[in-house]
């Protein structure tokens, strides 16, 4: 166990959202093939083994030491055996960190147990861009990972047939060791390692990789390679991380977005205990950066948030937000009859085919903002010395970090050096720096190492929110209550009054589902006013969109009197690759396996306990393949049991099945919680909840069963940690429907009287 365990080292929203495109939008580019010259092998000093490396670009220097060569180094192999890999992505409880050093591993044909895990340095020149988001990890990295491995094997089986004079195809490898068939043979990788390293590295052309079937660890159950560390309280997450001499630091904001710093009673501030500093920060004029504000720094967390609680800004709001949510709801109302004002995709022709209609169904779902509510509240250790600033964060974009904070002060982006932690949750809102860019300007302003920590009054009114929304739905059935027409005028947000705020409308609506799907169809929006911050919350749009299109979509079965399973796989029809065509987009096909799946494990159409109802949803996102059914029952008081949720899907090839289940099951709960009473709201530009007493986190005794199901096809393997998500809360809401005749048409469930 121990040499499985990871040795810790000390290591504008247009951007944010390119960094985490859908990956069917990325797909070119998602799997980079490496031609020769991309692997670069290169010997450590002091005896150091095979270290085999290579950069994501196409032209990478050849070089004999680290020291003269721009590279990404994955594998290191000691003279004693030991295999090091690296993980380049931040760890945020999704696995990566355990998954990508298992495929290298598999194609190296290592045992597992002499492998050591480390997370890379951050370093944009040798690893490429680092980050986590859209579960696009596995997807970007396969190839990538897989061929690391097998050159590095390829190497020291040469090392081998050179040493024992014999042929390179009379030698195999097995657990670390090259093994010459005819004689039995055997020689550890350690020992192989010096000598591997002065080969030439193999042309990927060359390079053979192993059969699935023969697979070891890959597929296998693996637990994570931190977690022993993390259950011995090992100082792994950012908020555990110090450095000598530092200061604690809190910062103060405008309740609303905008607002500047008038004037506040900094002198009484400092004659606080333990208080050292205060002082007031203009700001950079930009939001996902440095927002105005007060920086308090004192000599311990619980002085400086003491003293924070003392503090009282003037605040000057002229220019700032007023958004309201009340009025905002109001507007959408007005705007609901009327056509959208600006059509993103059509085909047919909606107007005839809904005109022709044996049955037409209208419907206007809500759906409120949501925070992400990450349990580590966000925080940095900077220490800013000489022109250079070091950083220690949990960020899941650790190289746009880079880039905000050197930005930010002026400097160059080699004088930050920035150390990734483990991440205590991220689901998108640690995709924004703007915490670690708060501390480097502390830090430098004082010129003493901080750690900043934010409260979760902090957290909770200063988030990159989940976009609230609604959709007007019109749906046309013929007499055989086949769909024939479909109208969606998404009520969203605008900053400009010209774009959709993030995660607000596809970015790529005619591929929304279902564009492809019916002949005549209509997506069209319209656009209110908002300043409050919005961003990126798991499975950014998906999480909203699939419900209120999976539940119409279950309006319209029942209102064609059909049964849902049999409704939604006529709507998929004949299995083929919708466009754009990829491996990385729907396939019908494969929709349909994941839905006739589901259903069978639920026991859809089997007789129930009474009282309970069964409810099937299906969506696509993020490159997933995802059906799920919830078992529901709803007693008088409509307090809303959720027994068991069934979940089917189509990842490709899993790569770690513990790790891969821990997702889903996470997705339900995390998909449950999020529907049940989270909402947020604004008035005055002011964000009304501000803890947990106001934005409710599901409870243990809440959490349903949750069996998980997994078509492993042969396409490319992708992430499960955002599409488990999208298919839980229409799931639900249909079961409910089941279970008691109310069709929800407002998130959350507490809006419309409902409890989990």
């Amino acid at each position: 166990m121990n040499q499985q365990q990871a040795k810790t080292t000390s290591l504008s929203m247009k951007t944010l959202l390119n960094e985490i495109d859908p990956i069917v939008e990325a797909e070119p580019h998602a799997n980079p093939r490496m031609d020769r010259r991309t692997f670069l092998k290169i010997t450590g000093a002091a005896g150091a083994g095979l270290i085999l490396a290579f950069n994501m670009g196409s032209k990478v220097k050849a070089a004999s030491s680290v020291s003269d060569a721009v590279l990404n180094a994955y594998i290191r192999i000691t003279p004693e055996g030991g295999i090091y890999i690296y993980s380049k992505n931040p760890e945020i409880g999704q696995g990566i960190k355990t998954a990508m050093p298992m495929i290298v591993a598999e194609e190296l044909d290592a045992d597992w147990a002499d492998v050591m895990v480390e997370q890379s340095p951050i370093d944009a020149a040798r690893f490429g861009q680092q980050g986590a988001g859209g579960s696009r990890s596995i997807a970007r990295n396969w190839n990538t990972m897989r061929e690391a491995g097998a050159a590095a094997r390829h190497m020291l089986v040469q090392a081998a047939a050179d040493e024992w004079r014999v042929p390179v195809a009379e030698c195999t490898t097995d657990k670390s060791f090259v093994v010459h068939g005819p004689t039995g043979r055997r020689a550890a990788y350690g020992a192989l390692a010096e000598t591997a390293a002065s080969l030439p590295v193999p042309p990927t052309g060359s390079l053979t990789f192993k059969n699935r079937k023969n697979y070891t660890l890959i597929g296998a159950r693996k637990g994570g390679v931190d977690n022993l560390a993390v259950v011995t309280g090992k100082p792994l997450f950012g908020i555990d991380q110090a450095v000598p001499g530092m200061l604690f630091a809190v910062y103060e904001k405008c309740p609303a977005v905008g607002g500047t710093v008038r004037n506040a009673n900094l002198d009484e501030i400092l004659a606080l205990p333990g208080v050292k500093h205060a002082f007031v920060l203009d700001g950079n004029g930009n939001d996902m950066e440095l927002m105005p504000g007060v920086a308090i720094v004192a000599t311990s967390t619980w002085a400086a948030f003491q003293a924070k609680e003392q503090l009282r800004v003037e605040w000057d709001e002229t220019d700032a937000s007023k958004d309201s949510w009340n009025s905002l709801q109001q507007m959408a109302q007005t705007l609901k009859d009327q056509p959208g004002e600006k059509v993103l995709h059509e085909t047919g022709d909606v107007e005839a085919a809904a005109a022709g209609a044996a049955t037409s169904v209208e419907a206007f779902y809500t759906y409120h903002f949501a925070a992400h509510a990450n349990l580590e509240p966000q925080n940095c250790t900077a220490s800013y010395k000489d022109d250079a600033i070091e950083l220690w964060v949990p960020t899941q974009s650790p190289t746009r970090g880079v880039t905000a904070v050197a930005r930010l002060l002026g400097i160059s982006e080699d004088a930050v050096t920035l150390h990734q932690t483990r991440v205590g949750g991220g689901f998108g809102r640690r995709l924004v720096n703007d915490y670690a860019c708060e501390a480097a300007a502390i830090s430098r302003a004082i010129k003493v190492p901080v750690k900043l920590t934010w409260t979760r009054e902090d957290d909770m009114q200063h988030d990159f929110y989940r976009t609230g929304g609604f959709h007007a739905f019109a749906g046309g059935l013929d007499a055989g209550g086949k769909l024939t027409a479909w109208q969606d005028h998404v009520i969203t947000f605008s900053n400009d009054g010209e774009k959709a705020v993030i995660a607000g409308v596809p970015r790529q609506p005619e591929h929304e589902f279902p564009a492809h799907l019916i002949e005549n169809f209509r997506l069209s929006q319209s656009l209110l006013p908002l300043r409050t911050r919005c961003g990126l919350l798991r499975a950014p749009g998906s999480n909203t969109r699939a419900w209120a299109i999976q539940s119409f979509l279950h309006e319209l079965s029942e209102a064609a009197g059909r049964d849902h399973l049999e409704f939604l796989l006529d709507v998929m029809g004949e299995p083929r690759w919708l466009p754009p065509q990829t491996p990385y987009g729907l396939n019908t096909g494969r929709a349909a396996a994941v839905i006739r799946l589901a259903a069978e494990k639920a026991g859809w159409g089997k007789a129930l306990p009474d009282g309970r109802g069964l409810g099937l949803a299906f969506h696509f996102s993020h490159a997933g393949h995802f059906a799920e059914v919830a078992e529901v029952s709803v007693d008088e008081a409509r307090q809303v049991t959720v027994h068991r949720v069934t979940v089917a899907a189509d990842i490709g090839p899993i790569i770690n099945m513990s790790g891969v289940e821990n997702q889903v099951q996470g997705s339900v709960v995390d998909g449950l919680s999020v529907m049940a009473e989270q909402e947020i709201t604004m008035e005055q530009g002011r964000i009304e909840q501000a803890n947990f007493d106001t934005y409710s986190l599901l409870r243990m005794e809440s959490a349903p069963m949750v069996d998980v199901h997994f078509i492993q096809s042969e396409n490319p393997p992708t992430g499960a940690g955002e599409p488990a998500l999208p298919p839980l809360a229409p799931a639900v809401c249909n079961a409910i429907f089941a279970t008691t005749g109310h069709r929800v048409r407002t998130l959350p469930l507490s809006k419309e009287g409902f409890y989990i």
